[in-house]
């Protein structure tokens, strides 16, 4: 077998075992009239996503349902899942590792350009904050919240949008989970009220493909 044979052999098993991306373009055919109005104006600059975290259809070989959400912390990406093997991957900013948390929730609640509330806690840890923002692009909380409840009891975690998308990819938030605007947006109009939200433990993501021990309710947490 001469080198050349042997190197396409090579890159044809390498790209059998690739998982199939495909850029999803962001579009505005979702926003209403406010979306356009507030995103049209923003305080804040908006930031060069790298590739691997913008929006992409994926192979999804997971177990879980589809409409279905799962969070991968440890790769920073959000799937929403699709029927037929597919999901919809979002990069996503995740909690720091000491406020990071792991297990099962619902949609218990939805906002679009949601006012935000800071914690106690997060006063003490990020303060002096105001005791109540309203909602709009200047917001913490960006242009939706999904907010996760366990039974029927708020974790006071969220998915939200942001005012800050240079950390997309990054572990910086206070335990929710971070999405560009864009991405907040486009997530809010395909979930709904009792969406199960299935966050990763770490080290068990691994991009898609691995299986899932049982994950236990989360904890209370922080908003931000």
């Amino acid at each position: 077998m001469t080198i050349r044979t042997i190197a396409f052999v090579i890159l044809g098993l390498a790209l059998g075992g690739c998982m199939q991306e495909t850029l999803e373009p962001a579009t505005q055919a979702s926003w209403n009239a406010r979306d356009k109005q507030l995103m049209a104006n923003l305080p804040y600059a908006q930031a060069a996503i790298p590739d691997s975290y913008k929006r992409h259809i994926v192979d999804y070989t997971r177990k879980e349902a589809p409409g279905s959400i799962v969070i991968d912390s440890d790769n920073k990406f959000l799937y929403y899942v699709l029927p037929k093997g597919q999901a919809i991957r979002y990069g996503i900013a995740v909690g720091e590792e000491a406020q990071a948390w792991s297990g099962i929730a619902k949609i218990g609640r939805l906002e679009q350009w949601p006012a935000w509330v800071p914690t106690p806690g997060e006063q003490v840890r990020l303060g002096p904050l105001p005791a109540y923002v309203t909602g709009g692009p200047h917001n913490p909380m960006g242009a939706r919240g999904m907010y996760l409840y366990s039974g029927n009891k708020d974790t006071l975690y969220r998915i939200h949008g942001t005012n800050q998308p240079e950390y997309i990819g990054q572990a910086i938030s206070s335990g929710c989970i971070r999405m560009t605007n864009e991405d907040a947006i486009d997530l809010f109009n395909r979930v709904k009220i009792g969406t199960i939200v299935v966050v990763l433990a770490p080290k068990q993501g691994d991009g898609p493909f691995s299986q899932m021990a049982a994950a236990p309710e989360p904890k209370a947490g922080r908003a931000y």
